[in-house]
């Protein structure tokens, strides 16, 4: 499995740091987990072959995280690279994914369901397994962050695990979802004194980290005061027991 960080960011616009988008590829497929605006061009920029793409995984509807669905469907209607595909694209989301897609299709009659290939929208069930792309299995959970938001595991036959948190604040059953995973992508949007509760800080995403146990794991979804920020420094007094980075755009981790 290769994941590559297309965004480590927020919603607040940043030099460095786009917003939610983490590309999954294994041999057999090729996954997008949210889709920021950016996403369009950090694909590209990154090596990813978006004109080969299988499927894209939605979280929730903060457009920092599908916004870049229109913008996505209506490169892949008109690009060269996509007027011979023949294979289907497609879109998972919670319950009301089909309504987005739908209104993004009809905003300026772009009809953006009408491509060179099929497109298929599907609107996941909590806690029920679903096959995202081929060899692949994914389910989710609930999150507290809106009240569609879900967290993603994935599951690739050949053996390896991954979660993505994308947006929440805290709540223990992450642990246990997230228990013994390859990788554990969490956000972790500021340090401390957090001034939402549909967000994690530092010493949130830590106890979940120790108590889920993974191989590794990933900081990202960073607001802009982790700029002067040391890591290694924060995670000190945490005795951290897994390697833990901090996402940057372009981060690649493979396995």
């Amino acid at each position: 499995m290769r994941v590559k960080i297309l965004g480590s960011g927020s919603s607040v616009p940043h030099p460095r740091r786009t917003s939610s988008a983490i590309w999954v590829e294994t041999p057999e497929a090729k996954v997008l987990l949210d889709s920021a605006p950016s996403a369009i061009h950090r694909m590209p920029a990154e090596g990813c072959d978006w004109a080969g793409l299988d499927a894209i995984w939605i979280s929730h509807f903060h457009l920092d995280h599908c916004g870049g669905l229109a913008p996505l469907l209506f490169s892949l209607k008109y690009a060269p690279g996509t007027a011979s595909r023949t294979k289907p694209l497609r879109i998972f989301g919670p319950a009301g994914i089909g309504g987005l897609v739908a209104a993004f299709d009809g905003v300026n009659n772009y009809r953006l369901l009408e491509q060179p290939f099929p497109v298929e929208v599907t609107e996941t069930e909590t806690s029920e397994p679903f096959a995202i792309a081929a060899g692949l299995t994914a389910v989710t959970a609930k999150t507290p962050h809106t009240p569609e938001s879900h967290a993603v595991h994935l599951r690739d036959a050949a053996g390896p695990t991954l979660v993505f948190t994308s947006d929440t604040g805290f709540h223990e059953p992450l642990a246990a979802f997230a228990r013994h995973t390859d990788l554990f992508i969490l956000e972790c949007s500021f340090i401390r004194n957090k001034p939402v509760a549909t967000h994690l800080e530092l010493a949130e995403a830590i106890w979940l980290i120790h108590r889920a146990e993974p191989a590794r794991a990933v900081l990202t979804h960073l607001y802009p005061e982790w700029d002067a920020t040391d890591l290694h420094t924060e995670l000190a007094p945490f005795n951290p027991r897994c390697e833990i980075l901090a996402a940057q755009d372009g981060l690649m981790l493979e396995w």
